[in-house]
């Protein structure tokens, strides 16, 4: 593909928001794996030992080779670090295993120097690889700035003609947390300012005609990394460039949040065709990331099958355009109408879950969806992460339910109930169009994407009752139903719309099913809820238990930032820099801090990201030396260099200072 035909289109930045197509970037050679073109969309992941540690490195590296990376990248902080790579491949290679190896640099351009000259990659942090990061506010004239990187291109040129020399390949590899103090004074904590920090040494690398790059723009909030890597992709086009796409959301944390946090924002780009590589950011072992990463992966390639089927020799040069005033570079919830004082409108997205199967007979079967039973005092008690809908279908409970959780009936059932209180009808499109009782409340309306072109929807009664209930069947259902969304701007309508998405896991055990269905609807849902679609979620899964649909649905609100339930805590995945046991200690922060509903607390293993990434948080635990931790508030460093024995009780001394404490439930 000829690179000059791409269009430049502003405001585009994939081939087609209808049907999945995938970006074609130029191919990248990484030792004997090569990224981009055509080529799969590889698997990698990072080392967490100490580098120096040449046995303990080796063996973790054939573990996440064995585990399905494709690329394993391993930190180089000091020169020492860089030359002992040297005997880390060797072993490596001794004992069979072939996967290309990455070093990861920041601060040390001499250490960068010496690993470019041994591995087939590696990557620099344009924020800090000749910058420092000092939270200074600096006006720059534009002669002062164009200084500025001319000092960086001196600095910056040797690396480059090393990495030519060798057959380097090269990661320009951005993080929303250690941006530098000249990005942000001149553009702001702001996307434009990471995707410039990148463009800038993509520039040097192309003056001196190196074109052996990757690049990435990593931020621990999906929505700010999606609108970063979309800005990106428009850059390049505008300028002639078409470099690989390494994803990742940094410092996604562990388990449930990680995997969901993960797939909100890698799932989203994916949908839309971007992306060459995926290294998802887990704080468990490195070898736990790459399976992840391959189940976000997987669902697209019978998807690129199929875009490859039709054709598309053009892809690129094909970026169409829509009728759309959507930004996709900008958060903006859908305006919608308020029906019932309910959803829509100011209101947080609503949660539905399916308890039509369920045993009807027993008040604890609510604790599935957040409503905590007691049978002694005979009432109940609402979780932080509590339901909004039950969906009865036809099924009748024979108990009452709490006042302040809405039932959802089919239509043919609703109609026949006596007490109609709390209880809303789910009408089909032809149902509601008809002669029939509706209630003078809440109108759930099932609807799909090709519906909004038929005759029946002309015929809609159109109230402030009315939320449709948005389904999709297509492949590329997070595409069709996006396309549902743009066509309701196109007319006017600010009908609020609950999302759902059904999905079937038969084959697989019940840590499987859970994982796939956190991913899965994490992308699917997700992704339109990062561009401010959607006043609801309703995830269908029969062979999933309902509390972790529950706590699935919650999760990827609290992703998407839509509607926050818990604690949110910005964790790193652990590499050789970290000063302490990572996992071990972001569990026993959680044991004592989870119940501080709506704090964000970052945990990072040592400095490269942590004052940067604090700016996105409310306090911070930063290992700053052995044993020693320095603690934030906001971005201000509060206590310094204290001992790890204790940190954990002086960071909730902070908290109780600041009246952001609360005492934990005697039962939680």
């Amino acid at each position: 593909m000829n690179i000059s035909s791409i269009k430049k289109l502003p405001g585009r930045y994939c081939n087609s928001l209808t049907e999945y197509s995938r970006f074609v970037t130029r191919e990248v050679f990484i030792g004997d794996v090569p990224m981009g073109g055509n080529n799969p969309i590889r698997i990698q992941s990072m080392t967490t030992t100490d580098t120096m540690d040449t046995i303990g490195t080796v063996e973790q590296c054939i573990r996440m080779i064995e585990a399905g990376c494709e690329y394993v990248r391993i930190t180089a902080p000091s020169i020492k670090e860089a030359q002992n790579l040297a005997e880390i491949k060797k072993q490596l290679r001794q004992r069979g295993y072939m996967a290309p190896l990455v070093a990861d640099i920041h601060f040390t351009p001499n250490a960068a120097e010496v690993a470019a000259r041994i591995v087939e990659k590696v990557r620099v942090n344009p924020g800090n690889y000749a910058d420092k990061k000092k939270f200074d506010q600096i006006d720059y004239t534009d002669a002062e700035y164009q200084g500025e990187l001319d000092r960086i291109n001196q600095k910056f040129t040797p690396l480059v003609k090393i990495c030519k020399e060798y057959g380097t390949a090269m990661r320009i590899g951005t993080n929303h947390g250690s941006l530098s103090d000249r990005i942000m004074s001149r553009y702001g904590d702001t996307p434009q300012g990471m995707v410039e920090s990148a463009m800038e040494f993509m520039r040097m690398c192309e003056a001196l005609n190196y074109y052996n790059l990757v690049v990435s723009m990593k931020s621990s909030n999906p929505q700010v990394m999606v609108q970063a890597y979309r800005l990106l992709v428009e850059t390049m086009v505008a300028e002639g460039m078409n470099y690989p796409l390494h994803l990742g959301v940094t410092e996604a944390g562990d388990g449930e949040d990680g995997r969901i946090k993960s797939a909100v924002g890698i799932g989203t780009l994916l949908e839309d065709g971007l992306g060459d590589t995926v290294r998802v950011s887990l704080t468990e072992e490195p070898e736990a990331e790459a399976p992840v990463a391959i189940a976000l992966v997987e669902r697209y390639v019978k998807r690129n099958q199929e875009s490859r089927a039709r054709n598309q020799d053009t892809a690129n040069s094909e970026l169409i355009t829509d009728n759309s005033t959507h930004n996709p570079y900008e958060y903006k919830k859908r305006d919608t109408y308020e029906a019932n004082a309910f959803i829509g409108g100011h209101m947080v997205p609503r949660v539905v879950v399916d308890l039509s199967s369920a045993n009807l007979k027993d008040p604890a079967v609510l604790n599935d969806a957040g409503y905590l039973y007691s049978p002694i005092l005979d009432k109940y008690n609402m979780a932080d992460q509590s339901v909004d809908f039950v969906y009865l279908a036809d099924s009748l409970p024979s108990f009452n339910l709490p006042g302040n959780l809405k039932q959802l009936y089919n239509y043919s059932t609703w109609q026949k109930l006596v007490n109609k209180t709390n209880c809303h009808p789910l009408f089909s499109l032809k149902e509601y169009i008809g002669d029939v009782d509706r209630s003078s409340t809440l109108n759930l309306v099932k609807i799909t994407a090709a519906e909004i072109e038929s005759e029946e929807f002309g015929l809609l009664p159109l109230d402030k009752s009315l939320v449709f209930v948005l389904e999709t069947h297509a492949l590329h259902g997070m595409a069709d139903q996006r396309s549902f969304f743009f066509k309701m701007e196109e007319l006017g309508l600010d009908i609020p719309v609950i999302i759902k998405r059904t999905y079937s896991f038969t084959n697989e055990d019940a840590e499987l099913k859970t994982q796939n269905l956190q991913l899965y609807a994490g992308t699917d849902l997700g992704a339109l809820l990062v561009d401010g679609f959607g006043d609801g979620i309703w995830i269908d899964a029969p062979e999933v238990e309902p509390k972790v649909i529950t706590s699935t649905a919650f999760g990827i609100l609290q992703a998407t930032r839509s509607r926050i339930s818990k604690t949110e805590y910005i964790s790193c995945p652990s590499c050789g820099r970290t000063l302490f046991d990572l996992m071990e200690t972001t569990q026993f922060i959680r044991s004592r801090t989870s119940h501080l509903k709506g704090l964000k607390i970052g945990i990072m293993g040592c400095i490269v990201n942590g004052p940067g990434e604090m700016a996105d948080a409310d306090y911070g635990y930063v290992g700053s030396g052995p044993g020693k931790v320095t603690l934030y508030r906001g971005k201000e460093a509060v206590k310094k260099n204290i001992s790890s024995t204790n940190a954990l009780d002086e960071l909730i001394g902070i908290i109780r200072e600041d009246g952001n404490w609360i005492e934990p439930a005697l039962n939680a």
